[in-house]
C-alpha cells in the first residue's frame, strides 16, 4: 500500500481570512511539513517583503502549537485535524486508489451507500456522478444492453437511462426508429449519424408518438425482443434497475 503514497501527501493554498490579504501555502510530505507565505500589501513598505518558508519534521509540527494555530486560522480546523492525522501516519489509502479500481468497488455498493459516499469528498462526488459509473450501473443491472439503448444513452446520458421507466425507455427507442425510417425514406443518400443527432435534439421531433399499426410501429414481437435484450420483463419494477431510486432523495424504492 505504501506505493500509493506519492512524495506529497497533501497540499492546500489560499488567502488568509479578512482583513488579512496575505497568501499562504501548506503542504505535508512523507518526511516534513512546509508552511509558506507571501505578504500582500498596498503599502510601500510592504512591497519589498520577501516570501517566507518554514519546514518542520512531522514530530516537530505536532509539538508546534503556534504553527498549528496558524493553519487552523487560515484553512480551518478540519485541515488542521487532517494534517495531524497524516503526521501521525494515518493515511487515506482509499482516496489514493486509481479511478478504475474505485469504480469496480462502487459496483458492490447499494445506491444509497453510493449517494452517501458522494458526500465525503470532491473526488468521490465527481466519480459517483460520472457517466462511467452510471454506464456501469446500467450494464450491471441489465446484463446485455442493445445498440439502441447505447445510442439513447449517448443522447440522454447513462444516468437518465438508469432512472427512466422501462415503458418510457421503449417508447423513446421506438421514436428513434420512427425518425430513422422517415429520414431514410426522405433522403437515403444523406442518412448519417450527425443528421440523426440534430433530429433527436429537436423537442418537436421528440414529442411525436408512433401510431399503432403503422409501418414505423415495431410491433409486439420486436418490442419483446428489445425488452429481453435489456433485461426488461413485465412486472419486475419501474426502472432499468430493480425498482426506482430517486437521485434527489438518495433513497431506494422497492
Amino acid at each position: 500500500m505504501s506505493t500509493l503514497l506519492g512524495k506529497s501527501l497533501f497540499e492546500v493554498s489560499g488567502q488568509g481570512p479578512a482583513p488579512n490579504k496575505d497568501f499562504f501555502q501548506f503542504s505535508v510530505t512523507k518526511t516534513e511539513v512546509i508552511w509558506r507565505w507571501w505578504k500582500i500589501s498596498l503599502r510601500r513598505d510592504g512591497r519589498n517583503t520577501k516570501p517566507g518558508e518554514l519546514r518542520e519534521s512531522h514530530n516537530d509540527y505536532l509539538d508546534d502549537s503556534l504553527l498549528q494555530s496558524q493553519v487552523s486560522v487560515v484553512f480551518g480546523p478540519r485541515i488542521l485535524q487532517y494534517s495531524q492525522a497524516l503526521c501521525q501516519g494515518h493515511y487515506d489509502y482509499l482516496e489514493r486508489l486509481p479511478d478504475p479500481l474505485l469504480l469496480h468497488i462502487l459496483t458492490h455498493l447499494e445506491l444509497e451507500d453510493v449517494a452517501r459516499l458522494g458526500h465525503t469528498s470532491h473526488r468521490f462526488r465527481k466519480l459517483c456522478r460520472s457517466e462511467e459509473f452510471w454506464e456501469q450501473a446500467v450494464r450491471g443491472h441489465c446484463g446485455t444492453v442493445s445498440a439502441e439503448v447505447e445510442a439513447l444513452a449517448l443522447e440522454l446520458g447513462w444516468k437518465s437511462v438508469f432512472f427512466t421507466s422501462k415503458l418510457q425507455l421503449q417508447k423513446q427507442i421506438s421514436r428513434r426508429r420512427k425518425r430513422s425510417q422517415k429520414l431514410l425514406c426522405t433522403d437515403p443518400e444523406h442518412y448519417d449519424v450527425d443528421t440523426m443527432v440534430e433530429r433527436s435534439e429537436d423537442p418537436e421531433s421528440r414529442a411525436a408518438d408512433i401510431e399503432p399499426g403503422s409501418e414505423s410501429d415495431p410491433g409486439p414481437e420486436q418490442l419483446c425482443t428489445d425488452m429481453q435484450l435489456c433485461g426488461v420483463i413485465a412486472g419486475q419494477g419501474r426502472g432499468v434497475a430493480q425498482g426506482d431510486w430517486s437521485s434527489d432523495s438518495g433513497s431506494s424504492q422497492k
